[in-house]
């Protein structure tokens, strides 16, 4: 028989547990955003030589974020006639660096610098890693230390020009960005002058982008270049930026990458694994994976029927789709694969298994 005082004491102390955990719980703090700006002495172009080389910059703090745990950082770069704040809401960053608590950063070009809104992907300086790419990496060391956030895991994403853009940063800026998401962009040097740069656009590179990626590479004379990994998501009805671009730009990141059986003169390979999804409530998507050393380094993915669109944006925002695939929902997959944290987490699902070392559920 239980001691009726016993009973009554426990029942008091799991009350008195229960309100100091409603009074000493301190609620996630919400997700906000803030701004601020960044320069880079080397960050003027030929192009606008009186502008000034610094630009603004937004940056979402994710909901419960706090400078003791540090936070993956992802850069997202808009395209023309477009804002930051219009690829943010059409793209759902918010709802994404919520669920994945991370920091982004949201570059925002200057009207006087082009007055259509794009990064100057084209122009000679930012193209060698100097004019906007240095202002980009300027941007993202100031947000890294103020917030703290995890240098190892800074991608970088962007539509159309901002992809482009972000194609540059993952060439020129090796040492800052651990991958880079291209939707429907370009090489890293794929107009030969700002002249061409709306052909080049429609009909494919001018310039050979594979031996760009071969000189960036060799920029770096150390035992073990840098490797950066890269997602392309490209429309194959896109009459803005030509399809071909994708097969550019593979091609490009596997030679940095120092896949020695891509050269300027030669086809792209076949592709290590590939797949296909159906077109069903959404468009088809066919997917292809390049691996080096073991991991895959570069994927392509080819969503049939999507033209000049982010996939799987809110659509009531220009240049989104929302009949596509989701964008971050693919490049959240890409981040797990590349950086090997799907392996990993495999990997300590069988030091957890029973003595028999089946894996349950792989």
């Amino acid at each position: 028989m239980q001691d009726p005082i016993a009973t009554r004491l426990a029942r008091v102390l799991d009350r008195v547990r229960a309100l100091a955990a409603q009074v000493f719980r301190r609620p996630a703090a919400p997700g906000r955003f803030e701004f601020g700006s960044a320069s880079s002495l080397r960050g003027y172009l030929t192009t606008a030589p009186l502008v000034e080389p610094a630009r603004d910059y937004l940056v979402y703090v994710p909901r419960g974020f706090s400078r003791s745990k540090r936070a993956p950082l992802r850069v997202l770069c808009h395209g023309c006639r477009q804002s930051a704040e219009d690829l943010a809401s059409l793209s759902r960053i918010a709802e994404y660096a919520d669920r994945e608590g991370c920091l982004v950063l949201m570059p925002i070009q200057s009207d006087a610098a082009n007055g259509w809104g794009c990064w100057n992907w084209f122009e000679t300086n930012t193209e060698h890693g100097a004019g906007e790419a240095a202002i980009v990496a300027a941007q993202i060391l100031r947000v890294r230390r103020r917030y703290r956030a995890r240098r190892e895991r800074v991608w970088v994403a962007g539509l159309s020009a901002g992809g482009a853009l972000a194609a540059i940063l993952g060439l020129r800026h090796p040492r800052l960005v651990r991958g880079v998401f291209v939707h429907s962009g370009l090489a890293c040097g794929a107009a030969a002058s700002a002249a061409t740069a709306l052909p080049v656009m429609r009909d494919g590179p001018n310039n050979d982008v594979v031996a760009v990626g071969d000189e960036a590479r060799s920029r770096w004379h150390e035992a073990t270049p840098p490797n950066v990994a890269l997602l392309v998501v490209q429309g194959d009805r896109d009459d803005v930026v030509a399809p071909v671009h994708a097969s550019a730009l593979v091609r490009q990141y596997l030679r940095f990458n120092g896949d020695t059986l891509i050269a300027s003169d030669m086809p792209l390979r076949r592709s290590d694994a590939s797949s296909h999804e159906a077109a069903g409530a959404r468009y088809g998507l066919r997917t292809d994976d390049w691996w080096i050393d073991g991991r895959v380094r570069v994927r392509a993915a080819m969503v049939e029927g999507l033209g000049h669109a982010w996939s799987g944006g809110d659509a009531s925002y220009a240049f989104a789709d929302a009949r596509g695939p989701d964008a971050l929902e693919l490049f959240t997959r890409f981040v797990v694969d590349a950086e090997g944290r799907g392996e990993r987490s495999r990997i300590a699902r069988l030091l957890r298994a029973p003595a028999t070392g089946i894996d349950r559920n792989p």
